[in-house]
């Protein structure tokens, strides 16, 4: 049969994972063990073939499974400065840590919990005896939920078993769901620039703005049932030369205007205006 003070000592005063003496920083999981934070970390660090399966922390997937405590101390408690020579009684009842608010030992005999939200440990009594929504200690709001009983019974760690894998359930579908979102805002931007703008052609339809400033719209054809079939893309040379041709009919624009381009008739000259060939271009004068 085991010792009963011998199962709280190893419990309460040692490490979970390494069984070395709890020393700060002291982290916790969701199943209410207790851990070194540093053999937390190697545990996690160590990817060896030949790691040995602990189940102590076979839960403990990274460090964010784990919650570092914010523990009161006892100021009864003198440490193991007395004992060190072995001529003094070891109490074991006498804790290094307590309860801030009913000032109870943390050495097993009562029931400990902390808050998963700030880490803040009370004992079982303090949260019922003063009923509150927020942590006593620091004021961080917190739910039935997150708190995480310390080494309790079976019965405890079967419930915080199922809360935990609903919590981390709950997380993937989270993270899935952003995912999802943050793809289609994605598809959406890059169809929101595929899609053609006003300036870009719809229906077959083109428009163009001549050198006058005037818009003229230009329809892309199919292939004809006579066999004549215009390139799309390309403008149709009746097209073209009336583009050319109506700056010069224009009524609208000036002589002066109309002078720039060489379609007017000044830029027509004859024979014997033009110079030789040799000195001077054809449009020299």
């Amino acid at each position: 049969q085991v010792d009963k003070n011998a199962e709280l000592v190893a419990r309460w005063y040692y490490c979970a994972l390494s069984q070395e003496k709890l020393r700060r920083p002291i982290v916790a999981c969701e199943l209410g063990r207790l851990y070194n934070k540093d053999a937390v970390i190697e545990f996690l660090l160590d990817k060896s073939a030949d790691k040995a399966p602990m189940e102590a922390a076979s839960h403990i997937k990274s460090i964010k499974n784990v919650t570092e405590l914010n523990l009161a101390d006892n100021p009864a408690w003198s440490g193991d400065k007395e004992s060190i020579k072995g001529d003094k009684y070891d109490d074991i009842q006498s804790a290094r840590f307590i309860c801030p608010v009913v000032g109870l030992e943390m050495n097993g005999r009562h029931r400990f919990c902390f808050l998963r939200n700030c880490g803040c440990v009370f004992s079982e009594r303090a949260l019922k005896e003063i009923k509150a929504e927020v942590c006593h200690k620091c004021g961080v709001p917190f739910q039935e939920e997150d708190v995480i009983i310390l080494n309790g019974n079976k019965e405890d760690v079967e419930v915080l078993k199922k809360r935990m894998e609903d919590r981390r359930l709950k997380s993937k579908l989270e993270k899935k769901s952003k995912k999802c979102k943050s793809a289609e805002s994605a598809s959406r931007q890059e169809t929101a620039e595929d899609s053609p703008g006003p300036s870009k052609a719809k229906n077959g339809k083109d428009c163009i703005k001549s050198s006058s400033g005037e818009k003229r719209q230009i329809i892309f054809t199919k292939s004809s049932d006579n066999g004549n079939s215009s390139v799309p893309g390309k403008v149709s040379k009746a097209a073209s030369t009336a583009t050319k041709r109506s700056i010069a009919d224009s009524e609208e624009k000036s002589e002066a205007y109309k002078s720039i381009f060489t379609s007017h008739s000044s830029a027509k000259r004859s024979k014997e205006e033009c110079s030789n060939w040799v000195t001077h271009t054809a449009y020299y004068f």
